[in-house]
């Protein structure tokens, strides 16, 4: 054999190994995080934010009238003696920054799906302040009329494809509750290989709401993926405040959540208990979820890859002397929320 022709060989037996080798992968790691009232220290006459305020802002006589109608005991003592100055605020975000920072050996997730945060302001001051070394886009959040403020969010760290928009959640049967749930947060971002992933980001109404009202915000969900692009891959991810016993009773996530989207919990976190803990009824729940919905029509076909399920739950302050998540207590600066996170890495695989 000549050497022409053992080049020639040699280059066709490399084209035969290219072609069967593996499709190539691409991935983004999701984070739903709870970042339980997260407030700026300005008195916001639009939203019920009178806890959150310094010390100093809360003597006057229609502050402490208004507080003491509040029928909680311990949110009236916050709302009355709560010092929820600059100090307190800076430590809030240096508990969530290191919180975020225990993704991905210290550079956080990709995208994160954020919820109880007040605005864009205090969000930014997070981004630019705590986490200004690993590249997020400046903060996507559009204001909602829930009546406490706290609203859903998304930090990515890919560019977006085109405006956020919120979608309110009306719910006709439930006037008087219209002003207790958050709207669904839709953003589309474009990946490196120019692929589409939207992001929705939710935050369902509360467990002691009826439960018709979590059906039909998973309805209202629902409609939204059916209404993407075919080419657009997309994941829902949030507190979607579905407890354990409801599900166990109704059966929300076989009748609401399975037949449209891959959860993330039921093909990893084996050995997850929940993100949230009952210590009334000493059980846990997956109220903050991870769904995905490979897109239809895209050149790559997307997956939840099992073992990168998990709760971020290792920062030491995020976890009670009892294992259990550890609420933030600003007086005593500890804790640093109600909620755990979960992560998950989306893969992204070409179709052969």
């Amino acid at each position: 054999m000549t050497i022409d022709r053992l080049r020639l060989l040699i280059i066709i037996l490399t084209l035969g190994a290219c072609s069967v080798s593996e499709p190539s992968v691409q991935s983004v790691t999701v984070m739903t995080i709870n970042f339980q009232n997260l407030f700026d220290t300005i008195d916001d006459p639009d939203k019920d934010d009178k806890a959150f305020l310094p010390i100093e802002a809360k003597q006057g006589e229609l502050h402490i009238a208004t507080c003491n109608e509040v029928p909680v005991e311990a949110w009236r003592d916050e709302c009355l003696h709560l010092d929820w100055d600059d100090a307190a605020l800076d430590h809030k975000l240096n508990t969530l920054a290191e919180t975020i920072r225990q993704v991905n050996d210290g550079a956080g997730a990709d995208i994160m799906v954020i919820q109880e945060v007040e605005n864009q302001f205090v969000l930014e001051r997070l981004r630019t302040k705590k986490l200004a070394d690993l590249g997020y886009q400046p903060a996507i959040l559009v204001e909602g009329t829930d009546a406490r403020g706290i609203d859903v969010a998304i930090l990515s760290k890919f560019p977006l494809a085109g405006e956020a928009l919120l979608h309110p959640l009306l719910l006709p049967d439930f006037p008087q509750r219209a002003r207790d749930t958050r709207g669904v947060l839709q953003a589309t971002f474009v990946l490196p290989d120019d692929s589409l992933l939207t992001a929705f980001s939710v935050h369902f109404p509360a467990p002691y709401h009826p439960t018709a009202m979590r059906i039909a915000a998973y309805e209202h969900l629902t409609s939204l993926l059916d209404a993407l692009p075919e080419n657009h891959h997309a994941f829902a991810a949030g507190d979607f405040n579905t407890t354990s016993t409801e599900d166990a009773r109704e059966r929300l996530l076989d009748a609401n959540a399975r037949p449209h989207w891959t959860l993330a919990h039921d093909v990893g976190c084996d050995d997850c208990k929940g993100s949230y803990y009952y210590g009334r009824d000493k059980n846990w729940s997956f109220l903050d979820m991870i769904f995905l919905a490979p897109a239809r029509g895209a050149k790559t076909t997307a997956q939840i890859r099992g073992d990168s399920v998990e709760m971020a739950n290792h920062y030491p302050p995020q976890r009670s002397k009892n294992g259990t998540p550890e609420h933030y207590d600003s007086n005593n600066r500890t804790g640093v929320s109600d909620h755990w996170p979960m992560i998950a890495t989306i893969e992204f695989i070409e179709k052969q």
